[in-house]
C-alpha cells in the first residue's frame, strides 16, 4: 500500500507563538503530533522535546525485534522522561507538559497509534469520519459516564482539563491500539486547535472536497481560523492509495 502524506502547522488569530509541533519522517515511516501547554516557553519546548524524542527512539530502534506496540510505548515513556528532565534542569519550566499522537507503518505489522491527551487521530473512510483516539480529559469522561452530553461538551469550562499528558510523574499509562486500515482511507492527526473550532462534519467535508492533501490540510486550518482561530491548529494526512 502506497502512502501519500502531508502536515501544516498555524498558531491560529489570538495566540503569538505555537505551541503545537509534529514530525513527519521522509519515508512515511511514522507520524507524531504533539499539543505543548505551561507558558510560551514551556510549551514550544514540551511539544519539541517530545516530537524529538519519540523520532530519535523510533529511528533509533526501528531494525529491532521490538513489535510496533513496544517501540510506541517505549518511544513515548521516554519522551515523558525527557520532558521531566528538561523540568528539573529548568525549573522556570517545571509546569509544561504535551499531549501526543503517533502512527507507525511498519510493515508487515499492522499500523499502531499511540496518544496521551486531547490530540486525535480520525479515521477517513468513504465519506464517514471516524474518531479512532479517546481523549483524556474530565469532559470524555463525563460523556462516557452520561453525565454531560457530546454538545455540552463543547461549551462546558471543564473541556480543556487534561486527565493525562506527557511530562507528569504521575502518568501511569498511554494508549496504543492497532489500526484498522484499508486502501482508500484518510488518517488525520490534529491538534485540539482543530477540532475546539470545527465539528465533525466540516472536517469530513474538508476531506471529502479536497483530493489534493496539501490543500486539505490548508482547507482544515483555514476552516478552524474562521472559526475563530483561538489556538494553534496543526494537522497531519496520511493517504492510503
Amino acid at each position: 500500500m502506497k502512502l501519500n502524506f502531508t502536515g501544516f502547522s498555524d498558531p491560529g488569530l489570538i495566540r503569538s507563538n505555537n505551541q503545537d509541533a509534529y514530525y513527519i519522517d521522509p519515508e512515511g515511516r511514522f507520524f507524531v503530533v504533539a499539543d505543548g501547554m505551561g507558558g510560551h516557553a514551556g510549551g514550544e519546548e514540551a511539544s519539541r522535546i517530545a516530537t524529538g524524542e519519540i523520532q530519535a527512539y523510533l529511528l533509533a530502534n526501528w531494525e529491532s525485534s521490538k513489535s510496533s506496540q513496544e517501540l510506541l510505548e517505549q518511544a513515548l515513556w521516554g519522551a515523558n522522561e525527557a520532558i521531566l528532565h528538561d523540568q528539573q534542569n529548568h525549573p522556570e519550566r517545571a509546569d509544561m507538559g504535551t499531549t501526543v499522537v503517533a502512527v507507525i507503518f511498519r510493515a508487515p505489522e499492522t499500523p499502531w497509534c499511540a496518544h496521551v491527551g486531547d490530540s486525535r487521530l480520525y479515521r477517513f473512510r468513504e465519506s464517514h469520519l471516524e474518531q479512532v483516539t479517546e481523549d483524556h480529559t474530565w469532559v470524555a469522561r463525563a460523556i462516557k459516564i452520561g453525565d454531560i452530553t457530546s454538545d455540552e461538551a463543547r461549551s462546558h469550562p471543564f473541556r480543556h482539563v487534561l486527565s493525562r499528558c506527557l511530562g507528569r510523574e504521575d502518568l501511569h499509562q498511554v494508549d496504543v491500539q492497532p489500526l484498522d486500515v484499508k486502501a482508500g482511507d484518510r488518517l488525520l492527526l490534529c491538534s485540539d486547535g482543530l477540532t475546539e473550532e470545527l465539528v465533525e462534519q466540516k472536517i469530513a467535508s474538508c476531506l471529502q472536497d479536497t483530493p489534493w492533501l496539501d490543500k486539505a490540510a490548508i482547507s482544515l486550518v483555514e476552516a478552524a481560523k474562521d472559526h475563530g482561530g483561538h489556538d494553534n491548529i496543526t494537522v497531519v494526512i496520511v493517504s492510503l492509495d
